[in-house]
C-alpha cells in the first residue's frame, strides 16, 4: 500500500529519535515513508517533497528537526497536509532551541508541535495514526486497542513496589 504518513528529518543523526514515530506507526498498522530532507542543505528537495505530498497520498507529515529546526515550518508552508513537528534534542541547548523554533510559528502556518525527543516522536506517530483514523476504522480500532493495552498495564500493576 502507498504510504499515508511521511516521516522526515533534517539529518540522519535524527533517526534515533524519529524511529520511535515509525515504530508507533508500524504498531498501529499505518503505512509510512522515511526520508532525510534538510531545510538548510536541500531546500529544493524540501519544496519538491512538500508540494507533492498530497498528490502522493500522504495524509500527515511528521517532521523531526534539531537546532534551528526550520524543517517542520518550511514543509507546512508548502503543503495543505497537516505537519507534526518533533523537536530533536540538540547538544547545546538540549532541544529547547528546537522546541521553540517549531512551536513559534507565525499565525497562518500551522505546525502541531510535540515534546522534545523520544516521547515527542512516539506521540507524533500516535497522533498521525489518530488523524488517519478519523476516516479509517481499522486504524481507529488499532488506536483504541493500544489505549486499552496502556490502561490495562496500569491496572495490572497498581503498586509500583511489586
Amino acid at each position: 500500500m502507498a504510504p499515508r504518513v511521511g516521516v522526515i528529518m533534517g539529518s540522519t543523526s535524527d533517526w534515533p529519535v524519529m524511529e520511535h514515530a515509525t515504530q508507533m506507526l508500524e504498531r498501529l498498522g499505518v503505512e509510512f515513508e522515511v526520508k532525510v530532507v534538510s531545510a538548510h542543505r536541500t531546500p529544493d528537495l524540501l519544496f519538491e517533497y512538500a508540494k507533492g505530498a498530497a498528490e502522493r497520498g500522504l495524509e500527515v507529515i511528521i517532521a523531526g528537526a534539531g537546532g534551528a529546526a526550520h524543517l517542520p515550518g518550511m514543509v507546512a508552508s508548502q503543503t495543505p497536509v497537516p505537519v507534526l513537528g518533533v523537536p530533536v534534542e540538540s547538544k547545546s541547548l538540549k532541544g529547547l532551541d528546537s522546541l521553540l523554533s517549531i512551536a513559534q510559528m507565525p499565525g497562518g502556518v500551522a505546525v502541531g508541535t510535540l515534546a522534545i525527543g523520544k516521547a515527542g516522536a512516539k506521540n507524533a506517530g500516535l497522533l498521525a495514526a489518530q488523524i488517519v483514523g478519523t476516516h479509517d476504522a481499522s486504524v481507529r480500532d488499532a488506536v483504541d486497542a493500544f489505549r486499552a493495552e496502556q490502561t490495562q498495564a496500569v491496572l495490572d500493576t497498581p503498586d509500583p513496589r511489586v
